[in-house]
């Protein structure tokens, strides 16, 4: 029988990609594309978590404002500590956290001081009180260990007047927002959380409370878009789930791009039949890009909606997270800062050999953790089909295997980039 070579398309099931965009490309394009929200307005402190600096933070006083006491001791002139042996001194006043002493030491003389207190006139030296023999009649001895200077905090040492603290474009964590609050901001001058708007697409999904006929499942992506979209704190708006029919599309299309900096869907970026995104995109907008070569996540969908930037991710619950991740992310901390962020990236020895052809990049969901000689080790979290959400769930990091590697061997050194490092 005469064998018949059949034409095929590329797919994910593919090795080498073509037709695609490399990872580093598809990044590259979308950070071309972005412009920087510029629209400000003033928060509380309280509010201020997560939310992007629009102007650089100018320290109206010194942190501390005035020298003082780091521990609970006995403030001295140094000059006048013992060189050798011990010596003895008279305790000649008690100054308490919030209150100020007039008495200026004289030779033999040093006051109780409490952490936090103002120094004496005078004294430029603690001990501490765990370092003094106490005597009778308000008396004290120390001996020779102690130093000019030592346990005091100089006024402005952590943060001078006029400094600049904090510099435009920074996301606030709560540290940060202790340190202002520590400068008597009240309120800070912040960018605009960027607007997104999602929705699922596909006539087999169902939403939770609803009863499941044969063929159809919940829909889980809008849930963790959801989450991972709250993480970042932007301004979300929830769609729903789109039937695949092309006027409900259209409709949900120019509703979100009205409302959003940014549209995100799931589902519906394939070559199926019933799979209209790219032909009302190209009526409604422009596509940069259709397919990146990557596994899982193929078929992801970036170009412009209107004036809103669009993210169609594919329609797989791994594929929805592992895109959102390494694309959706970082384009929306840009929006929101003006920086593409950059994930830590740890090595670790694989645990198991993992298999792979060149040609595409692969991100297999792992779990990392310390072997008994306190080294670095990961190995897959399951099974790494792109619908298998609980090996997601299992997960502590994603392995990172480029385009050039044709496998790991046990005991191979790879890259990693572990989830709580994710920006």
């Amino acid at each position: 029988m005469e064998s018949v070579e059949i034409s095929n398309q590329p797919s994910c099931a593919d090795d080498t990609d073509p037709v695609s965009l490399s990872v580093s490309q598809a990044r590259d394009a979308i950070r071309a594309a972005l412009t920087m929200i510029t629209d400000q307005e003033s928060v509380p402190i309280r509010s201020a978590l997560g939310r992007v600096l629009a102007a650089d933070c100018i320290s109206p006083i010194d942190v501390p404002s005035h020298t003082n006491s780091a521990m609970d001791g006995y403030a001295f002139a140094g000059v006048d500590f013992p060189s050798e042996g011990t010596r003895e001194y008279r305790v000649a006043a008690t100054v308490l956290a919030g209150q100020t002493s007039a008495h200026r030491c004289a030779p033999g003389e040093c006051v109780r001081i409490m952490t936090g207190a103002p120094m004496p006139p005078g004294t430029d030296s603690v001990v501490m009180q765990e370092q003094v023999e106490v005597l009778a009649d308000q008396r004290i001895r120390i001996d020779a260990r102690h130093r000019l200077g030592q346990n005091v905090r100089q006024a402005g040492e952590d943060i001078a007047s006029g400094a600049s603290v904090f510099e435009r474009g920074r996301s606030l964590t709560a540290a940060d927002l202790g340190v202002l609050a520590s400068l008597g901001f009240a309120e800070l001058r912040v960018f605009r959380r960027p607007r997104v708007a999602f929705f699922s697409t596909g006539d087999e999904l169902r939403s939770i409370g609803e009863t499941l006929a044969e063929g159809e499942v919940y829909d889980s992506n809008r849930y963790t878009l959801f989450a991972m979209l709250r993480e970042l704190g932007v301004d979300l708006f929830d769609l729903g789930v789109v039937r695949d029919d092309r006027e409900a599309l259209e409709q949900a299309f120019r509703q979100a791009s009205a409302m959003a900096d940014v549209v995100v869907t799931s589902g519906g970026v394939s070559v199926g039949e019933a799979d209209y995104t790219k032909e009302i995109l190209g009526s409604l907008g422009d596509i940069s890009f259709w397919t990146i070569a990557m596994k899982p996540g193929r078929p992801l969908t970036f170009g412009r909606l209107g004036n809103a930037m669009f993210f169609g991710l594919p329609g797989n619950p791994v594929a929805v997270m592992l895109t959102f991740q390494q694309f959706v992310r970082p384009a929306l901390r840009y929006l929101a800062g003006g920086r593409w962020p950059t994930p830590l990236i740890v090595e670790a020895r694989a645990r198991v050999a993992l298999r792979k052809r060149p040609g595409r990049y692969e991100f297999v969901r792992g779990i990392l953790a310390y072997d008994d000689a306190g080294r670095l080790t990961v190995g897959p979290s399951g099974a790494q089909g792109s619908g298998i959400l609980t090996s997601m769930s299992r997960a502590n990091c994603i392995i990172l295997l480029d385009e050039d590697c044709a496998g790991v061997s046990e005991g191979d050194v790879v890259r990693v980039e572990p989830f709580a490092t994710w920006w």
